[in-house]
């Protein structure tokens, strides 16, 4: 059985999952909370309270990797997607065309934004980083406002 716990944050309150074994949501409370969340038990485990702890060394600038097993579920795709995402430095953006490419799939820019917006666990996996090709932040989960905040609070972190 997975278990959940949420936590206040500089971004609002966020929800942790876990399901015994590894971390499997990181989600914006009551803006897209998974969909088996009433499911879950709410318990703050080990795991998660890492998780959390993790989460706020990132906020204050202290931590620019993460150190968490993650089982995201998702599709072969929204995985692979999902993979290339973590390889996105700290600090650093990529375009959707950019990750298309790099999961092997140049056309797929479309593709690699629904699997972006399906991303399970948020801030860990950056799907923030992508941006538009021209440039300009497009779409996010938590709302293109936070996405603006977690790029500027790294960029000021570098």
């Amino acid at each position: 059985m997975k278990r959940v716990f949420y936590y206040e944050t500089e971004i609002g309150k966020i929800g942790i999952a876990e399901n015994g074994s590894a971390i499997t949501d990181i989600f914006f409370a009551g803006k897209e909370d998974p969909k088996d969340v009433t499911q879950m038990e709410r318990k703050e485990t080990p795991l998660i309270k890492e998780a959390g702890k993790q989460i706020r060394e990132y906020f204050k600038g202290e931590r620019k990797a993460f150190e968490l097993k993650l089982e995201p579920e998702g599709t072969p795709f929204q995985k692979s997607v999902w993979d290339a995402l973590l390889s996105i430095p700290y600090g650093e953006t990529r375009s959707y065309g950019q990750i298309a490419e790099q999961v092997g799939n140049p056309k797929a820019c479309r593709a690699v934004g629904l699997a972006n917006n399906r991303n399970p666990i948020a801030i860990v996996i950056p799907c923030h980083r992508v941006i538009g090709a021209d440039g300009k932040l497009v779409g996010y989960g938590g709302g293109l406002h936070i996405k603006e905040q977690l790029l500027a609070l790294e960029q000021r972190n570098l």
